[in-house]
């Protein structure tokens, strides 16, 4: 009788242990990212601002597209031109598909970021690549908190020399207009390349 159970046991073992092993075969694999994965997120989800060419524009413009928001001002030394410079050369490395990648530049100093200083800006890496603009300190103010953007005034020898303190990561948006990623400054173009491929072949599934 002993044995009996035993044989029972095993079978039933073995059972359930082939059925969680057909289950595992049928269910896709996790999408690895060199980007830290936010999928799911309740912030950052969507904006009203204008562009540089006066266009209002929302997420729901860019259905369709991979993209990628970065915050940041034209004056920046250094970390807003070395990353809009990336995401310019990811566009390129990317070939026909570059044409589903939107790049959205979006100001954190539009006192001195007019749109013709953004539209100058812009054309110094991408044509496609978009500038928005809020149209007062209050709306920028309200978008930073909703996107959980750091961004701070530091006065300069004049009132026109001030620089900028702000967050130096970007957001990744899949073709569905879902918030998938936040790459963080620093991380090299091929990374995101990477990233931005597997968001681009999977259509948005999260």
């Amino acid at each position: 009788m002993h044995k009996r159970n035993t044989l029972r046991f095993l079978a039933s073992a073995l059972a359930a242990t082939l059925a969680a092993a057909m289950m595992a075969a049928c269910s896709p694999a996790k999408t690895e990212f060199k980007s830290v994965d936010i999928t799911g997120a309740e912030y950052a989800r969507d904006f009203q601002l204008h562009d540089q060419n006066g266009q209002m524009r929302s997420m729901a413009d860019f259905k369709g597209k991979v993209v990628v928001m970065f915050f940041g001002y034209t004056q920046c030394p250094d970390v807003c031109p070395t990353s809009m410079g990336e995401l310019a050369e990811v566009k390129r490395q990317l070939g026909a598909d570059g044409q589903r990648l939107q790049v959205l530049f979006v100001s954190i100093d539009p006192e001195r970021d007019t749109p013709e200083v953004l539209k100058a800006y812009m054309g110094n890496f991408d044509p496609s690549f978009l500038a928005l603009r809020a149209d007062t300190p209050e709306q920028l103010a309200a978008m930073a908190k909703d996107f959980k953007v750091y961004y701070k005034k530091v006065e300069g020898k004049t009132p026109t020399s001030y620089t900028m303190d702000h967050s130096a990561g970007s957001y990744v948006y899949d073709p569905q207009g879902h918030l998938r990623l936040f790459a963080r400054y620093g991380g090299g173009p091929q990374a995101l390349l990477g990233d931005i491929q597997q968001l681009l072949k999977s259509g948005g599934g999260a």
